[in-house]
């Protein structure tokens, strides 16, 4: 009952604002289509809406959440897999960010929710698309799904995002061949060299996701700390809110 009383005050509250696009890049306009999946704070589903009304900030004001997840991918030197986000991006265009951030869509294979399966389908089909792996490489099985992560961020005047956002780890080497439109360019750091680009982002010197700077402020080092060891940090009961 409470589920059906949260969708429709969601339906009344939320109307499609009249937002041009025409400026924006045709292929990522495309992508605003996709049914991304809409949660309550608990993270308990609750409906379905286009990604294009997910990301709009007078939906995020009035509530609007939906599911996402955030990938780490640390090679056989344990340095981590950065992309910056292309300009053509529609949120947070040109920043820096961990490997991969997307969202799970309103589909049956990625709604699954037992292990966060449909969240670990989701991510290796983004990983395909974004970076290029191939898909056996990243395979669901071989994520580390850590924890989750509630948080709200504005992009601009316009978009921004409000996500609980599913944490997975992964350590292998990969093969990769990034899609122009979806990453400017991408870089492998060390701890050391992570911290300072936190540090150049701090003085204005180059831009970082929202979320991964709340990741690396917090969980992020410790996790790194012990990556053959990950269970210990192993969280799928709580929702941190950052």
């Amino acid at each position: 009952m409470l589920a059906v009383i949260i969708i429709i005050k969601l339906n009344s509250a939320i109307r499609m604002p009249e937002i041009t696009t025409d400026h924006l890049d045709e292929k990522q306009v495309k992508l605003l289509a996709e049914m991304c999946i809409l949660i309550d704070e608990d993270d308990r589903k609750i409906g379905a809406d286009t990604k294009k009304n997910c990301h709009l900030n007078s939906n995020i004001d009035k509530g609007l959440l939906h599911r996402a997840f955030s990938v780490f991918i640390f090679n056989s030197e344990e340095k981590l897999l950065l992309q910056q986000r292309s300009d053509a991006k529609i949120t947070f265009p040109g920043c820096f960010t961990n490997t991969c951030c997307s969202h799970p869509l309103h589909t049956e294979s990625e709604l699954e929710e037992k292990d966060a399966i449909g969240v670990r389908r989701a991510a290796q089909r983004r990983l395909k698309a974004e970076l290029g792996i191939p898909m056996e490489q990243v395979t669901p099985d071989e994520m580390t799904y850590l924890t989750r992560i509630h948080y709200k961020a504005q992009s601009d005047g316009v978009w921004g995002e409000h996500e609980i956002d599913y944490i997975l780890f992964m350590q292998k080497n990969v093969e990769l061949s990034p899609d122009p439109n979806e990453i400017k360019s991408h870089c492998y750091v060390s701890k050391e060299e992570l911290k300072e680009m936190l540090e150049k982002a701090k003085r204005k010197e180059l831009e970082i996701t929202p979320w991964f700077s709340l990741i690396a402020e917090t969980f992020l080092f410790k996790w790194w700390d012990n990556l053959q060891n990950l269970k210990q940090f192993m969280d799928h009961n709580n929702i941190h809110r950052m």
